[in-house]
């Protein structure tokens, strides 16, 4: 039997790859392997779970078994790659070795981790895929007040959704503003404001710096000498492309693996995509480039080299207390920002020197006007 085309990965990047795939080639053997349970869900919607009650499970959308049904493919879940061998076009797992006809690397980012003093630290979640959220739900049951480090999207998004739980909910983190690398500072106020009115509290500056277990819970030493009580803690300060086994590999590796805009690595017959890659100077983490990757490699997998192209890639935030899009610049290109509005309703529109739009946040009502601004959007990678 010939070697399988070989994919690392089940998440968004991975299922969504093995779909297109086989919308064009019926026939190859496909294998997916993952270190996890291989069930199929949108991580977005991690972060809406508890505004909407669902456990897990309910966030599932279909079984690994299912999923090797649907795709006409094998499924290796709860499986660890030990390494991988591009000269002879294999990889490792354990002392199995696993050929392959091209290999794809979809096997995502890892939380962030900070070290934190105290007796507590496994009090401390970071909720990165479907299992972080179900060890974290059932570490929250019948608990109230909850610490999230972070105020970056993925901080801002879980602020919302548990108040919308039901939670009291304190975010730290050592920066000035809400989503300090993605957003205008007037958009960031409206964002701040928004999550206040339902009950946030913000502590901006300083850091955690130990995490003790006390009669009430958990006490939480900030480095600014503030003790914020609480019962469990979410870890969102950010994500790291996964690139040590790619490195070992003898890849190119920069802030994630890198490709060329036919995602492939520095080794022929090995692929990257979605938040593992960097994709010509690019680590895009979010769905829309994740989508356009995996339509295009799909079609150099199948026989008909194609580049990825990023039009206009804006990001909608899960933040419904106050609604926000944003389409920041262009990496490397200057522009000059102009804010309209108030309050909650923000317009902040970036243009260079000639007028041109670059990127834009928008809050409140003003999000109604992103279908307009986007058809002047610059694309991201022509």
């Amino acid at each position: 039997m010939s070697a399988p085309v070989v994919i690392i990965g089940t998440g968004l990047a991975g299922y969504n790859l093995a779909r297109e795939f086989r919308k064009l080639d019926g026939e190859t053997p496909l294998l997916l392997i993952t270190a996890d349970d291989g069930r199929s869900y949108s991580k977005p919607m991690l972060s809406t779970g508890f505004g909407k009650n669902k456990e897990a499970d309910d966030l599932s959308m279909a079984e690994p078994g299912a999923m090797a049904e649907q795709l006409k493919a094998e499924v290796r879940t709860h499986t660890r790659i030990s390494g991988i061998d591009p000269g002879h076009k294999r990889l490792w797992i354990g002392e199995e070795a696993v050929h392959y006809r091209d290999l794809i690397l979809a096997w995502g980012a890892q939380s962030v981790r900070v070290p934190v003093q105290g007796d507590a630290g496994d009090a401390i979640f970071p909720i990165n895929d479907l299992e972080d959220y179900a060890r974290f739900r059932t570490a929250a049951a019948g608990k109230r007040r909850v610490l999230v480090l972070g105020v970056g999207l993925i901080g801002c998004e879980f602020a919302n959704d548990l108040i919308l739980g039901g939670y009291e909910v304190d975010l730290v983190a050592p920066c000035e503003q809400v989503m300090p690398t993605l957003l205008h500072p007037a958009a960031a106020s409206a964002v701040q404001a928004g999550l206040e009115s339902i009950g946030a509290r913000f502590h901006l500056g300083p850091v955690l710096t130990r995490l003790s277990r006390a009669e009430q819970g958990l006490e939480a030493h900030l480095s600014d000498g503030e003790v914020v009580l609480c019962d469990v803690v979410v870890s969102a300060i950010g994500l790291r492309p996964r690139v040590d086994l790619a490195a070992a590999a003898g890849l190119e590796v920069g802030l994630g693996v890198v490709v060329n805009r036919h995602l492939q690595t520095s080794h022929a017959n090995i692929y990257a995509l979605g938040d593992c890659a960097e994709v010509d100077g690019l680590n895009l983490l979010y769905v829309m480039p994740l989508m356009s990757c995996a339509r295009a490699l799909a079609q150099t997998l199948t026989g008909t080299p194609t580049a990825v192209k990023y039009g206009p890639m804006p990001v909608t935030v899960k933040t419904p207390v106050c609604p926000l899009v944003v389409s920041p610049p262009p990496k490397g290109k200057e522009g000059v920002w102009s804010v309209e509005g108030l309050g909650a309703d923000i317009k902040a529109l970036c243009h260079d020197a000639s007028g041109n739009l670059l990127g834009y946040a928008l809050t409140g009502t003003a999000v109604m006007e992103k279908l307009a601004l986007n058809k002047t959007l610059p694309a991201l990678l022509a």
